[in-house]
C-alpha cells in the first residue's frame, strides 16, 4: 500500500484476526455525484422476496406480532412473526397481519376483563380503554367492550373499584377490514363515535380511534408496500427444527405465510440441515432462510442444503448473553463481512441480525455486504410492538426480553438454543425495558433517509453499488480506537438533548 493511500480494503482489515463490531470500524468518505433522493435502498430478503427498504423486524415476542408485521410491510420491509406461542396463535397472527390494510396500532389501552382502572393514566394518551381477551395488543381477534375516560370520571369511588368487564360498553360499530381510510374518517365524523371496529369474516381485525387517524396522517408518506400475489401484505414467520415444527409449518402455509425463518442461535446443525431439505421438498415455492451463522464454514453448509437466505449474528443483540455464557460468537461487523463474501458467490441474500442501535450501524451492515438488517431493540417499545405501556420513573416504557431469557424459554423459545424440556435451562438473554419510541411508521422513514445520506457520503447510489465499491477495494475502512469512538459521538458537553428527528 502506498504511503499516500488512505485506509484499508475490507479484505485486508478483516483478515487481521480481530473480531470487529460496528463501532470498531469506520468507512472513509468517497465521491458524491448524485442527490440523496437518488439513492435506492431496494433489495431482497431472500431469493424470491423483494423489498423496497432493507428493514426486517426480529421474530421476538416483544417485537413482532400482527401490527409490527403489517407496519413493516406497509413501509416496504417485512416482519417475521415469532413462534413463542402455540401453532394456532401464530397462524392467527399471520392472518391478522395480512388483514391490517391500514397498519394503525391504536394508542388506546388494551386491558383484560378483570382489570381495575385506578387512575386516568390507564387512558393516556387516548380517551378509551378497550377490553380484550389479551392485554396490550389486538393480536387475538376478540374485542369485548370499551370504557371512555368521561364515563370513568363520572363514576363514584365504589363503582371505580369494579372490574372493567362489569361496566364496559359493548362495541356495536363495525366496518369492513378493507375500507378506505378516507371513508373510515368520514364515518367517524358522521357517527360522532370516537372509534371504529374493523372486522373480517366476523372477527375483529383492528380498532381505530379518531386520534389514531389524525396521528397517522402526520407521518411521512410510505413507499411501495411489500405486497404478495394475493394482494395482501407479505409476512414472514419463524419456526424451529423439531418434528412438531413440520405441523406448525403446514398451518402457517395455510395462513398465507410468504417466507419462513429457521430460528436457531447456532444454525449449523444436523437438525437445521434436515429441516431446510424438508421445507424445500414439501413447499418448493416457499423461501426458507437459515441461520444464525457467523462463519463461512457454517454458511457454506446451509447454502449447500438449499437455503434461500442467510441470517448472520451470534450474541450481538442488546439483550443477548450468548457470547458471555457460551464463549462462542463473533463481532457483528466481521461476521457480516465474512458470511456475505461467501454468500455473494451463490447469490444468497444475507440478513444482518443484531447490534443495530442507530442508522450508522445500518449503513455499515449493508455496505459490508448484507441485503437487509434485522432489528429487535431498535423497534421494541414502539406503538406497534406487542405489550402494554407502563410508567417507570415518569417514563413510558414497554417490556423487551431476549428469546434466550428464562422468562421467554418457559414459553418454548428454549428450542432456539437446542434446549430439551427435560433438562436444565441456561439463560442466554435477559429481560429489560425500553422507552416509548412512538410509531415505526415515523421512525423507519426518518431512519432510512439517514441511511441514504450515509450511502451518498460513500458515493453509493444503491446496495449493489455499495457492494461493488467494497469488493473492488475502492471503499476503504479503518479500525477506530476507543478515543476515536468517543470523539465520533457526543462529548465535552455539560448537558444535551439528543433527538434523531
Amino acid at each position: 500500500m502506498s504511503s499516500l493511500e488512505d485506509g484499508f480494503a475490507a479484505e485486508k482489515l478483516f483478515a487481521q484476526g480481530y473480531s470487529y463490531t460496528y463501532d470498531d470500524v469506520i468507512f472513509l468518505p468517497h465521491y458524491i455525484d448524485f442527490s440523496t433522493d437518488a439513492v435506492s435502498l431496494s433489495t431482497r430478503l431472500s431469493r424470491r422476496v423483494p423489498l423496497s427498504i432493507p428493514c426486517v423486524s426480529s421474530p421476538m415476542d416483544t417485537v413482532s406480532e400482527s401490527h409490527m408485521a403489517a407496519a413493516m410491510a406497509a413501509l416496504g420491509g417485512i416482519g417475521i412473526v415469532h413462534y413463542n406461542c402455540d401453532i394456532a396463535a401464530q397462524a392467527s397472527i399471520i392472518r391478522q397481519a395480512k388483514s391490517l390494510r391500514h397498519p394503525i396500532a391504536s394508542d388506546a389501552g388494551m386491558k383484560l376483563p378483570e382489570f381495575e382502572i385506578s387512575s386516568l393514566d390507564a387512558f393516556s394518551p387516548s380517551s378509551f380503554v378497550f377490553v380484550t381477551q389479551t392485554a396490550g395488543t389486538m393480536t387475538t381477534p376478540k374485542l369485548l367492550g370499551y370504557v371512555t375516560k368521561s364515563q370513568w370520571t363520572n363514576m363514584n369511588y365504589e363503582q371505580r373499584e369494579m372490574k372493567i368487564y362489569d361496566y364496559m360498553k359493548s362495541c356495536d360499530f363495525c366496518v369492513p377490514w378493507d375500507i378506505d381510510i378516507e371513508k373510515m374518517e368520514a364515518l367517524l365524523e358522521d357517527k360522532q363515535k370516537g372509534f371504529v371496529v374493523l372486522e373480517r369474516d366476523g372477527e375483529t381485525v383492528n380498532v381505530v380511534t379518531k386520534d389514531d387517524i389524525e396521528r397517522v396522517k402526520g407521518y411521512p408518506k410510505s413507499g411501495p408496500g411489500t405486497v404478495g400475489q394475493d394482494g395482501e401484505w407479505m409476512v414472514g414467520a419463524a419456526i424451529g427444527t423439531r418434528e412438531s415444527d413440520k405441523e406448525r409449518l403446514e398451518h402457517l402455509v395455510n395462513a398465507g405465510v410468504n417466507v419462513v425463518v429457521l430460528d436457531s442461535s447456532q444454525g449449523n446443525s444436523l437438525y437445521q440441515l434436515d429441516m431446510i431439505k424438508y421445507v424445500k421438498r414439501t413447499y418448493p415455492e416457499l423461501d426458507v432462510i437459515g441461520g444464525n451463522v457467523v462463519t463461512t464454514y457454517q454458511a457454506q453448509n446451509l447454502i449447500q442444503a438449499g437455503v434461500d437466505g442467510l441470517r448472520v449474528g451470534m450474541g450481538s443483540g442488546s439483550i443477548c448473553t450468548t457470547q458471555e455464557v457460551c464463549a462462542v460468537g463473533r463481532g457483528q461487523a466481521t461476521a457480516v463481512y465474512k458470511v456475505c463474501s461467501i454468500a455473494a458467490q451463490s447469490g444468497i441474500p444475507v440478513i444482518a441480525d443484531g447490534g443495530i442501535s442507530n442508522s450508522g450501524h445500518i449503513v455499515k451492515a449493508l455496505v459490508l455486504g448484507a441485503s437487509t438488517v434485522m432489528m429487535g431493540s431498535f423497534l421494541a417499545g414502539s406503538t406497534e410492538a406487542p405489550g402494554a405501556y407502563e410508567y417507570k420513573n415518569g417514563k413510558r416504557i414497554k417490556k423487551y426480553r431476549g428469546m434466550g431469557s428464562l422468562e421467554a424459554m418457559t414459553k418454548g423459545s428454549d428450542q432456539r438454543y437446542l434446549g430439551d424440556t427435560a433438562k436444565l435451562k441456561i439463560a442466554q438473554g435477559v429481560v429489560g425495558a425500553v422507552a416509548d419510541k412512538g410509531s415505526v411508521l415515523k421512525l423507519i422513514p426518518y431512519t432510512m433517509h439517514a441511511v441514504k445520506q450515509g450511502f451518498q457520503d460513500l458515493g453509493a447510489s444503491s446496495l449493489q453499488s455499495a457492494h461493488d465499491l467494497l469488493r473492488s477495494n475502492i471503499l476503504r475502512l479503518e479500525a477506530r480506537t476507543g478515543a476515536a469512538q468517543i470523539e465520533g459521538g457526543v462529548h465535552g458537553l455539560v448537558s444535551y438533548e439528543k433527538k434523531s428527528f
